[in-house]
């Protein structure tokens, strides 16, 4: 995983290194993923799974939580999570789409 790092052993979200160009294939634990949209460094991908309402985790602490179903290797953001701790811009609220 030389494009991905895992911070902490409890961490459901790998925090991407090395720019990751649309099209391109990473393995994440043992799955060969096409990225269809470029993801740059710093942001977070799903290390596995993550149900809707699930805590996403980093650093071995939670930062939020999933606002939607996340597959493996899915771009983690303000799209598709929330914090649990202090009001969060998000998409739907600026669309007046409060989910």
């Amino acid at each position: 995983m030389e494009k991905l790092i895992l911070l902490h052993v409890l961490d459901n979200v790998l925090i991407v290194r090395k720019s990751i160009e649309a099209g391109e294939q990473v393995v994440i634990n043992g799955n060969l993923l096409l990225f269809k949209k470029g993801i740059e460094v710093g942001h977070k991908v799903a290390a596995r799974d993550i149900q809707q309402g699930e805590q996403i985790i980093k650093y071995g602490i939670s930062i939020g939580s999933a606002t939607e179903n996340i597959s493996v290797g899915t771009h983690i953001h303000l799209h598709n999570m929330k914090s649990d701790y202090l009001p969060t811009y998000t998409l739907e609220k600026e669309f007046g789409n409060d989910k």
